[in-house]
């Protein structure tokens, strides 16, 4: 297809090659590939001119290209927030030295010197200069945990490798901190997700290196592992290392990092790193959606966590109230004990709980497993969406909501408060197996919520794979659905925002994990809040600005002053 007065060739496809080449120089916006191109392959976008200059990295023609690039300093932690496929991997690498930045230039890659002289007068000047002339040594604990025992060679136990890495005379205090003393003996390929992720956090802990990145540490782990791994990651600070992390659960995010980079862009397509900001500052300009120092707005609208909203749009009608008794269930050596409790209509209930203290042995009670005694058993029609999701179906996306959910998936209604904000419109003609966890993980909450003639909804884990704006998306339309549809839902939630954006009531699960539980039956948001954050030793406070819920620091003076109170959940301000 050729510019007409100038003759050239706009898009350019010959017989050798798998993909187009769309000139950027010469392309106007028209659109019309975009319409042509099946698959929604193409997408044209307007980038700010200011950008031009920016460029740290491209892939090839016409593919991802990272602006800028996040400025460590030694001593700090660097918190990374932003989408999925945005650039934070890619920033990643290029910081640990795996990926040389090309400058945009991928057919002409500058040389060192010229990168250099590129970042001259920047911190990044110093940083690369000490990457080049230190070879400075840097660990990347992966984002994908499990992929790590496929990478591993023969039978290893955890041990092993443990001391096969050992650098820094830590290990049995990286075991007791990450509860490891009970699996040591175990192989790598049988360990759980959330072992796995301790292992991998407790891998990067026990070796010396001057750069240490985290990408996502929390996925898997349950809220008191989740700080007790921010804990840990912070204690490898000294006055010249870097320590990087990239993550998710805004609240570990709070209280991990000492400053905080936020991304913004269109993700796959391009991705630009904002200048450092302190962290309440830069969480709040990634959720507001707006940065005031450039003036420039990257979501059309922000995200707020007040509590009240949903509930005053609508008058709940909640008439009809279910109850169900009280129960034991032994499972292999685990026992776990439910008090009696009852919910209604249009509520959600969350649970509350370590892992392996029976949160999923209760919902699997719910939906009709046999209890120990002679109880009566819950006859409940239910929809479950699972914590593990294994793709087995042979065909797209668009066959499978057709498949289970037809009457749904045809329902107007559905689409716009479902599908449309779930996203799944680009992965509609994908193949289930070629997904990616956090699209596997939208289409299981959109088959959770379309199943029909049901009246209790049981999801377990929405926010695993999903990033921090999708996890706020997929709490409002799991809020609103079971609102307007008048129905109850169950949910396990250990990203602690989402939890309280989600609950109306809280179940709270205490014991030994694996070991003996109790469920109590469901209370408010308050008081069932401050039971479980008591026995974690943890607080929270407010944020004044979009009311999110800030873990405060150890031994802090609100850390002391709420513990002495007895207010370990934030008060509304």
């Amino acid at each position: 297809m050729a510019d007409k007065i100038t003759r050239k060739l706009c898009i350019e496809v010959k017989p050798t090659d798998k993909i187009a080449f769309i000139s950027e120089f010469l392309c106007i916006g028209c659109g019309i590939c975009v319409k042509k191109c099946p698959f929604e392959a193409i997408a044209i976008i307007n980038l700010p001119t200011n950008l031009d200059s920016e460029v740290t990295h491209r892939y090839t023609a016409n593919a991802f290209k990272l602006h800028r690039l996040p400025t460590p300093r030694p001593g700090q932690v660097l918190g990374l927030v932003g989408t999925n496929g945005i650039g934070k991997s890619t920033a990643l690498k290029i910081l640990a030295g795996k990926l040389k930045p090309n400058l945009g230039r991928y057919d002409d890659p500058p040389d060192w010197q010229e990168i250099l002289k590129y970042f001259r007068g920047s911190e990044l000047q110093n940083y690369f200069t000490k990457v080049l002339e230190d070879n400075l040594k840097a660990l990347i604990k992966p984002q994908y945990v499990d992929h790590i025992p496929r990478a591993i060679k023969g039978v290893v136990s955890v041990s092993q490798m443990l001391d096969g890495k050992l650098e820094r005379d830590n290990k049995q205090k990286m075991c007791d901190d990450l509860e490891l003393n009970e699996v040591l003996t175990r192989e790598v390929g049988q360990l759980s997700g959330g072992e796995l992720q301790r292992f991998a956090i407790a891998m990067s802990c026990i070796q010396r290196a001057d750069v240490y990145m985290f990408d996502e540490p929390s996925s898997y782990l349950d809220i008191k592992q989740r700080l007790k791994a921010a804990e840990v990651i912070r204690e490898l600070l000294t006055s010249n290392n870097y320590v990087i992390a990239v993550e998710h659960d805004l609240s570990v995010l709070d209280y991990l990092s000492d400053f905080v980079c936020c991304l913004y862009g269109k993700p796959s397509m391009y991705g630009v790193v904002t200048m450092p900001y302190s962290v309440r500052e830069g969480i709040n300009i990634f959720l507001d959606g707006f940065i005031p120092t450039e003036n420039l707005r990257f979501r059309e609208e922000s995200l707020s966590f007040k509590m009240v909203e949903t509930a005053e749009e609508l008058i709940i009608d909640k008439t009809r109230h279910y109850s169900y008794p009280s129960m034991t269930k032994t499972n292999g050596g685990f026992k776990l004990t439910v008090e009696s409790g009852s919910f209604t209509d249009s509520e959600i209930i969350v649970m509350l709980g370590e892992n392996g203290t029976g949160k999923t042995t209760f919902v699997k009670l719910l939906a009709g497993d046999m209890p120990d005694q002679e109880a009566e058993k819950q006859n409940l029609a239910v929809s479950l969406k699972p914590q593990t999701i294994s793709p087995s179906f042979p065909g797209t996306v668009r066959m499978l909501l057709i498949k289970r959910i037809k009457a749904a998936f045809m329902h107007p209604q559905f689409n716009t408060d479902v599908m449309k904000p779930m996203n799944l419109e680009q992965i509609m003609d994908q193949d289930v197996k070629t997904l990616s966890g956090g699209e596997l993980q939208r289409v299981a909450i959109v088959l959770a919520l379309g199943k029909p003639n049901v009246s209790v909804y049981l999801i377990d884990e929405p926010s695993s794979f999903l990033d921090s704006e999708q996890r706020i998306i997929a709490s409002k339309v799991i809020k609103r659905f079971i609102l307007h549809a008048k129905k109850t839902a169950f949910v396990i939630e250990h990203d602690f925002i989402m939890a309280t954006y989600l609950a109306d009531r809280v179940i709270v699960f205490q014991g030994q994990p694996a070991v003996s539980a109790t469920a109590t039956p469901p209370q408010s948001l308050l008081t069932g809040m401050n039971r479980f954050l008591a026995s974690l030793e943890i607080t929270f406070r407010r944020d004044p600005t979009n009311y999110r819920p800030r873990v405060n620091k150890k031994y802090s003076v609100k850390d002391r002053e709420q513990k002495a109170s007895g207010n370990y959940f934030f008060l509304e301000e």
